[in-house]
This record gives structure tokens, C-alpha cells and sequence, in this order.
């Protein structure tokens, strides 16, 4: 058993983010400024999209994303209940009502045959996911939705790294809100991005995400700027701080460095867990462009095969000092979005009762990966053998 603790995720920040960071300090821009125009101008280039707008979560982004849509009252917004709450809690806010709808059992994802049951005529929007970066084949998705005049949101806060038929989230979409919380492929500690390829959804974003303000009036603090602004419309205070954005351009810089390691993990993982009974590691990506993110590593446990539940498999690897944790409790069942839930998500409620996400990050070391492996199957194995075998 480990000696120390591996906790279930740690950021990979080296000294190149630590020297980006107090740069920005020493010239002193320390909020919205040129670094965050930088940040832009890479994650708009390295994704493709013809947009990229940094904010401070991606919270904010889907909130905004939604509004600039043209969701409001009345509407619907389709989307996932095995997922963080942000999509629903963002879409109340916009006055719309949230349709969750079920997820594929192998793959965790809404595929297209979940999100079309929950379709009706109010449908505004569809939030689709990539759960733990895995590619949601969002062709398909945005396809049917065209036919209805619905908008494709990509909820992307997994997808850094990860590739659906070749290409980012948010190039094939509507629009794609990326996270950069300390648990991401990419982090900024706390920000987000919204990339779009629509001029008049990236122009209303970048008003909406700075109280309203004229496009660029960042700028009044510099030699070319003017102290007259205007406020076109209310709106939030969603920017993102240039100290943020100095450490996201070094982590953009870095991501395929970081990603290579992830595959390099999962696929350790995939191999030492494709016979260890009742582990089942979430299906893989089936086109040839695919590529999965790895943000998490989730597996389901199968109580009847692998002899523990997932409950107790948690508990028995926290005793041998793996961390672990649990994406997600669908947001259906919390108090504050029961009123929202439908017998529809029998997967859903199957399905979240099994999960269980391992470490997976890119400074786990060979014996980190070990150790985890080493934990589970011991864990499976003890449940398996006869008790006379145990006593003995």
C-alpha cells in the first residue's frame, strides 16, 4: 500500500506558467488586458474557430453562450443530467426551463436517440456534452438540430485536447464553452472560453461579458484609449483577469505535451482493466479522427461481478490512499432541479450509482499508475476469493 496519498487530480504547473504569471505582474496589467487578447488570439487559432472570447468560468460562458442565442422565457434547453449543474442552473437564469434527457450506458454521452426523445416544439437549445472528453459525434447532433432551427451548445469544459472527427468543440456547433478550473487539461485556476464561429454571437458575448460595455473599452486605460464609453445593454461581470490569461497561454503551449501523457495513462489503464472483473472502463471513440481528451478516467462497477460496490470500492482505495471522486450525481435528483426530473433517465439512474473516476493527470508517475491499478484489482480480487481461502 502507498505510503502517501495520490490525491485524484493535481494541476501540472511548471515554472514556464510561474515566470508568465509574475511578468504580468511586474508590468502591471493585472486585469482584462493584452495578455487576455493573446490568450484569445491562441485558443482561436489552435481550435480553429473563427472566435474565441476569454472569460472567467465556463459557467459564464454557457450562461452567455445561452443569451446570445436568443434563449429566454418560454423556451426549453435540451441537455444531459449526468453532468455538472451549470447547464440547468444557467439556463434558469435565462428564464428558459431545462429538459434533461438520458445518456448511452457504455459511453456516458447523449448521443442523438437520447437528445431526440426530449425534443419538443419549445426546444430553443440543445446542450450537448463530451463527457470526460470523450467525442460526442456532435456532427450528427448539429445536423438534426439544423433541420429545427435549434442551437448546438457544446458544454466543452472537458473537451481540451479532444478531437470529434478531427475537430475542436465549438468549429462544428453553434457554439462550445470551454473550462479551465484546476481540474482541466487546461487551467487558468479559475476561467473559460466561449468560441463560436458566429460573428454576431462572439460580438453580443464580449459585450454581455463586461457589464454591458462597448467592444474593447478594456482599452481607456491605455494611450489609445478614451475615457467615453457606452453601455449598450445590461450585463455581467464575466471577464477574465490577464493574470490568468498569462498562465492559459503557457498551458495552450503545453497542451499536447500534457494530452500525450493522459493517453499514455488511460491507455495503461485500458489494458490492465479489460479483464478485471466488473471494472468497466467508459466505451472508446469509434471514427478514425477521434480523440479522446482523458479530462477523467471513468469506469463503471458491476456489483455482481466485481463483488463491491462502488460505495465501497471509494472507501477501500481511500484505505489504501488513492483519492477518487464521482462525476456526477445527475442534477435531476438535487433538491433544487427535482422538480425537473423525468422517468425517462433510467440510464442515468442506473448508470450514476456505478461510476467512479480514477487519478488521471499528467505528472502521475509509472508507480502512481501502479499503485492505482494495483489497488483496484486487489480490492476486486480480495472480494472474489472464498472466505475459507481468505482465512486460511
Amino acid at each position: 500500500m502507498r505510503d502517501q496519498y495520490l490525491p485524484y487530480c493535481r494541476p501540472n504547473v511548471d515554472e514556464a506558467e510561474i515566470a508568465a504569471i509574475a511578468e504580468c505582474i511586474r508590468n502591471g496589467w493585472l486585469t482584462t488586458g493584452p495578455k487576455v487578447r493573446e490568450f484569445e488570439a491562441a485558443f482561436a487559432q489552435a481550435s480553429g474557430a473563427k472566435h474565441a472570447v476569454a472569460l472567467n468560468s465556463c459557467t459564464a460562458a454557457l450562461h452567455i453562450g445561452l443569451l446570445a442565442a436568443g434563449v429566454g422565457p418560454g423556451d426549453e434547453v435540451v441537455m444531459p443530467s449526468l453532468t455538472f449543474v451549470a447547464g440547468a442552473q444557467c439556463t434558469l437564469e435565462a428564464g428558459a426551463t431545462p429538459v434533461f434527457c438520458d445518456v448511452d450506458e457504455g459511453t456516458l454521452t447523449a448521443d442523438l436517440g437520447c437528445i431526440e426523445t426530449a425534443v419538443t416544439a419549445k426546444t430553443k437549445a440543445i446542450i450537448t456534452m463530451p463527457y470526460a472528453g470523450r467525442p460526442a459525434n456532435v456532427r450528427e447532433i448539429v445536423n438534426f438540430a439544423c433541420e429545427r432551427g435549434i442551437t448546438v451548445i457544446e458544454d466543452a469544459a472537458h473537451a481540451a485536447g479532444m478531437l470529434d472527427r478531427g475537430e475542436w468543440a465549438g468549429t462544428r456547433s453553434h457554439l462550445a464553452a470551454y473550462s479551465f478550473y484546476a481540474t482541466k487539461n487546461v487551467t487558468t485556476a479559475e476561467g473559460g472560453m466561449l468560441v463560436t464561429n458566429d460573428d454576431a454571437v462572439a460580438e453580443r458575448v464580449r459585450v454581455l461579458s463586461l457589464h454591458g460595455m462597448d467592444k474593447d473599452a478594456w482599452k481607456r486605460y491605455t494611450a489609445r484609449g478614451s475615457w467615453r464609453y457606452d453601455v449598450r445593454e445590461p450585463g455581467f461581470k464575466y471577464n477574465m483577469s490577464d493574470i490568468a490569461a498569462a498562465m492559459g497561454i503557457v498551458q495552450l503551449q503545453r497542451l499536447e505535451q500534457m494530452q500525450r501523457r493522459r493517453d499514455e495513462i488511460a491507455q495503461r489503464y485500458l489494458s490492465a482493466f479489460s479483464n478485471t472483473p466488473g471494472i468497466l472502463p467508459q466505451r472508446a471513440p469509434i471514427y478514425p479522427l477521434d480523440r479522446h481528451a482523458w479530462c477523467m478516467f471513468v469506469v463503471r462497477v458491476d456489483e455482481r461481478e466485481a463483488g463491491i460496490s462502488r460505495d465501497d470500492l471509494i472507501e477501500e482505495l481511500r484505505l489504501r490512499n488513492i483519492g477518487t471522486s464521482v462525476h456526477y450525481i445527475p442534477t435531476h435528483l438535487f433538491a433544487a432541479y427535482k422538480a425537473y426530473g423525468s422517468n425517462r433517465l433510467r440510464q442515468t439512474e442506473r448508470v450514476w450509482h456505478q461510476i467512479i473516476s480514477l487519478p488521471l493527470y499528467p505528472t502521475m508517475s509509472d508507480r502512481d499508475v501502479e499503485d492505482v491499478i494495483d489497488a483496484v484489482n486487489t480490492c476486486i480480487n480480495e472480494r472474489k476469493q472464498p472466505s475459507g481461502l481468505l482465512a486460511g
